[in-house]
Order: C-alpha cells, then sequence, then structure tokens
C-alpha cells in the first residue's frame, strides 16, 4: 500500500490519543504504526467475531437438536434458562436474556465495558437464533440427549470465550464469589450446580436431574478441552526488547500489576551477554486474547511463557484504575 492509501486509510478509520487528530502532517513512521495496528486489531476482531458467531449457532443446536425438546437441563445460567422454560411457559430465548441480564452488569464491574457489551450482544444473538433459527430435534434416546447436548453446549460457550464473550454468566458470578469469599472459583461453580440440580430433582424427576448432571459434565469437559479452563488464572512471563512499552500497558491498559526480574540472554555475543528486563504478570483466561493482541501490536515476536494457575493466594490480583 503506498503511503497516500496508507494516509488516508489512517486519517479516516484511526483516531489518535484522545480522540483527536493531530493538525501536523503525522510521519510516515506514525503512519505505519497506525496501519500496523489497525490491521491487528481487524484480524483479531474478525477471529473473535467469527468464535462468537459459531460458538452461538453450536450452543443453540445443544439447545433446540437435544436439550429442550426433553427437558433437560445443563448447569449454570443456561441451566437456570432450561429449568424456567420446562416448569413455565416462557419462552427459552427470553429467558436466556433475562437470567443473564444480572452477570452482564456484573462483568460490566469486574472485566469492563468493552467485555460487558460483547458479551451482551453474544447473549443477544444466542437468543435470537434460538428463536428465529429452525433447529430438528435429533434423537430422543436419553443418554444420547445427554451427552451430545453437553458436548454442542459446551463447546457453544467454549468458542464464545475464545472470542472474548461469554453467553453463560455462571463463569462471571463465580469471580465475583471467589473474591468475596476467599474461595476457589471451582469451588463455587460446583456449589451453584448442586443447587441447580437439586431444584430440578425436585420440580421435575430424579431421573431427569441425574441425565442432566451427564449433560453438565459433558459440557464442562467440552469447554475445559476448547480453553483449558476458563476459571484458572494465567502467568505470563515474557521477554522483550520493548520491555518497558510492554509494562506501561499491562499497567495503563490491562490495569494489572507487573513483577520485574532482571535477566541475561544466554547467548553471549564477544563474550558478553545482553542484559534485559523479565516481566511477569497474571491475568485471567478471558484477559489473554487482549494481552496477545496488545503486546503483537508492540513487538510479534516477543517470548512469551504462559502457565495455568490454578489458585492463587495473597497479593493484589484484581484488576487496577486504568489510566486516562
Amino acid at each position: 500500500m503506498n503511503s497516500f492509501l496508507a494516509n488516508i486509510l489512517i486519517k479516516t478509520t484511526l483516531k489518535f490519543k484522545g480522540g483527536k487528530f493531530p493538525k501536523e502532517k503525522p510521519s510516515e513512521y506514525e503512519l505505519a504504526k497506525k496501519y500496523r495496528e489497525f490491521v491487528i486489531s481487524l484480524k483479531r476482531n474478525t477471529k473473535n467475531l467469527i468464535l462468537i458467531v459459531v460458538g452461538i449457532f453450536c450452543a443453540s443446536f445443544g439447545f433446540k437438536g437435544f436439550l429442550l425438546t426433553n427437558d433437560f437441563i445443563d448447569g449454570g445460567a443456561t441451566g437456570i434458562s432450561l429449568l424456567l422454560a420446562a416448569i413455565t411457559d416462557i419462552p427459552l430465548y427470553i429467558l436466556i436474556i433475562g437470567v443473564n441480564l444480572p452477570f452482564i452488569v456484573m462483568g460490566y464491574r469486574i472485566m469492563g465495558k468493552r467485555f460487558a457489551m460483547k458479551t451482551a450482544l453474544a447473549i443477544i444473538g444466542l437468543a435470537l437464533c434460538v428463536a428465529l433459527v429452525p433447529f430438528p430435534n435429533v434423537t430422543n434416546d436419553d443418554l444420547l440427549v445427554a451427552i451430545f447436548g453437553g458436548f454442542f453446549l459446551g463447546a457453544g460457550i467454549g468458542l464464545a470465550i475464545r472470542g472474548g464473550a461469554v453467553i453463560d454468566g455462571t463463569e462471571i458470578l463465580a469471580i465475583f464469589l471467589s473474591k468475596k469469599f476467599s474461595t476457589t472459583i471451582g469451588d463455587v461453580i460446583i456449589l451453584i450446580n448442586i443447587i441447580i440440580f437439586s431444584f430440578a430433582a425436585y420440580l421435575l424427576s430424579i431421573e431427569i436431574a441425574l441425565y442432566s448432571m451427564i449433560t453438565y459434565i459433558a459440557a464442562s469437559k467440552t469447554l475445559d478441552f476448547i480453553i483449558e479452563g476458563i476459571e484458572e488464572y494465567i502467568g505470563v512471563t515474557i521477554i522483550s526488547t520493548q520491555s518497558k512499552r510492554i509494562k506501561e500497558m499491562i499497567i495503563d491498559k490491562m490495569g494489572r500489576g507487573v513483577t520485574i526480574y532482571k535477566g541475561q540472554g544466554g547467548y553471549a555475543v564477544d563474550g558478553k551477554s545482553k542484559e534485559m528486563d523479565i516481566i511477569y504478570t497474571v491475568i485471567t483466561r478471558l484477559e489473554l486474547n487482549k494481552l496477545n493482541t496488545e503486546i503483537e501490536k508492540i513487538e510479534p515476536n516477543a517470548f512469551m511463557v504462559m502457565n495455568s494457575i490454578k489458585d492463587i493466594k495473597g497479593g493484589i490480583v484484581k484488576k487496577r484504575p486504568l489510566k486516562h
């Protein structure tokens, strides 16, 4: 792309800091930098949109092709929606929005405005898909319904999370309660589902509740396979020549704390190893997508090591106020 076309593209589609265009003509470096960031963001957002859309259709197929017609339920917010649909005449698509609405508000406070907006749009998309798209009733065999209904539902939730949104708000509630009561997120999710399946056994039948537990297990294992555990924190070690800019990005844009290690490169030139700052930070699985995108904007070849953290204790791990 020549400089003239790049100039037009940047000026018409990108805003500089503070939402204002500079009075003087941008330099070629600024244009190239903004264009590169635009391309990275466009690719990432397109990929996220595809994942969320595919996740919506996959979850809808699990709902209408298996669970809804057989009065089976799942855990979490989707399980509450299915349970209410089974014992009332309220359409499922209305219940999906109504049940998840408090979790969207909670997500706004915990994860931020952008995440809440993406989640709200994803849940509305799921509700519309359930209401408008016809899916065949695949089978009435109870075991097949429990296993494959859970599989498609879990895959849909997992794909949506990989796209940066959720279509089941239980994870948001679990994050909130785990911080409030100093428990693990996994324990909170188990407690929530025990309550849901207890109501299912009382309101529907013990047999349906037992089959629904199989549905939940199938859904949770499929979700774990796709995203390797939404409830886990991720420890990220970053080695980069742009460590100062990456550190500032994590603090200012991600709202997370960082730890700096002093290190040396293992490859010596003229008998001397290059000194460098090694960054370590802890984020949630939902923030990993954003961190990768922001680091790619700064240095695509940055070396990153990511480790799953089952639980954490002590220190300050909740988000810091973002700088403006």
